[in-house]
């Protein structure tokens, strides 16, 4: 089992569980809930290319910033579908998105179950952001093949936006 590379919040390790997943993994399917109580599945975007931007919460700086990024880049963005996936509660996703007018990604939330952050190798294991879910990028074609990756060294830095754009493309 592959393992992630080492992260770290604010300079200090964060153990995270789950393998990493790598540039031709099929992506593991999963069972999601959006912010208006819906099940949201891999298959749910099926024929799409998908973006998923995992991240601890929206109600954070970076991850604030990160989620209206990807809100204005998928306005330009063809038959490619954005899915920001964290364990924010989501009616905590539903009002933070009302509030930033976040309309083109779809914030899905995990706090049901942690197999989405175990399969996806995001899930933060202990310390002050236990079962919340690292900074990672993955970019999906529309035959569910990973074909970009992206774990974020330091959960406090944004990811390399140009890089999971131009895989979507």
């Amino acid at each position: 089992m592959k393992r992630i590379a080492a992260v770290t919040l604010k300079g200090n390790p964060v153990d995270l569980k789950g393998r990493a997943l790598e540039v031709g993994d099929l992506a593991p399917d999963f069972s999601l809930q959006d912010n208006g109580l819906g099940e949201v599945t891999l298959a749910s975007s099926a024929g799409k290319t998908r973006i998923i931007a995992t991240l601890p919460s929206v109600d954070t700086s970076v991850c604030h910033a990160e989620t209206k990024r990807f809100n204005d880049e998928a306005k330009s963005l063809t038959d490619v579908e954005v899915l920001v996936v964290s364990m924010d509660l989501p009616f905590g996703q539903k009002r933070w998105c009302g509030a930033e007018g976040v309309e083109n990604v779809k914030t899905l939330s995990a706090h049901r179950c942690t197999d989405f952050g175990n399969d996806y190798g995001v899930l933060i294991a202990g310390g002050p952001l236990d079962r919340c879910l690292t900074r990672a990028i993955f970019v999906v074609d529309k035959g569910g093949v990973i074909t970009h990756v992206e774990y974020c060294k330091e959960i406090a830095e944004h990811p390399n936006y140009e890089a999971a754009l131009a895989a979507a493309k």
